[in-house]
């Protein structure tokens, strides 16, 4: 079995995509105490907020078993949560801290760590059915906020919605039905940030976005 009772996210050991499956294979002869798995997402599912991300980082969540820890892209994320209020707690880059999310849950586009964070046009899709559920069983989902391009395109794939009608644009926001919306983020990575692609004023800008906007949100 590759998914759990609800399909909403696979099981740990996942092996539907072949490519992907071998590169963990890879890590756990390397990496024996790594997390080494399909990530889970993190947070409440009754969470009116889905931050939605590329894949799992070889040494961040694939090391740690938790979306964004353990890399430089967890830093500025949950950070900036705490520092809106969407987030209490102290974030360690460890899957065990006291961090908690408020009205949030995050998760990946594609739950398994792909070589050179780089998931193929058949691990996206074959994965999209787990976005499609973790989506639909979001029942207060008001807010989605995509980290990226990649993330963007999935989730509007998973809506079955035109790409070329909802162009990709850091801090745009998109209807997708009469209930959510979606924003865009460039993603918080190290390369980006380096690039100042993102800055931190330009990420404190969409979660301000965010909180300001969807007052109801808390």
């Amino acid at each position: 079995m590759n998914t759990n009772k609800n399909n909403i996210y696979p099981n740990k050991d996942c092996n539907l995509c072949p490519r992907l499956f071998l590169y963990r294979k890879n890590n756990i002869d390397n990496n024996p105490n790594w997390y080494n798995g399909a990530v889970d997402s993190f947070g409440s599912i009754n969470s009116e907020i889905l931050i939605v991300g590329l894949a799992p980082g070889l040494k961040g969540a694939n090391k740690t078993g938790r979306p964004f820890t353990g890399d430089y892209a967890g830093d500025l994320l949950y950070n900036t949560l705490i520092k809106f209020g969407l987030a209490k707690g102290k974030y360690l880059s460890i899957k065990n801290d006291n961090l908690i999310l408020k009205n949030v849950r995050i998760t990946n586009s594609v739950r398994c760590a792909p070589p050179q964070n780089k998931p193929n046009a058949d691990e996206k899709k074959e994965c999209r059915k787990f976005l499609v559920s973790e989506i639909k069983n979001m029942k207060n989902l008001k807010i989605i906020l995509s980290l990226g391009r990649i993330a963007h395109e999935e989730i509007l794939k998973s809506y079955k919605l035109t790409l070329n009608k909802f162009k990709f644009n850091h801090g745009s926001i998109h209807k997708l039905n009469n209930n959510i919306k979606l924003i865009n983020s460039y993603h918080c990575s190290k390369y980006n940030t380096q690039t100042k692609r993102l800055t931190e004023q330009m990420f404190d800008n969409v979660i301000k976005k965010i909180v300001i906007n969807f007052g109801s949100i808390n």
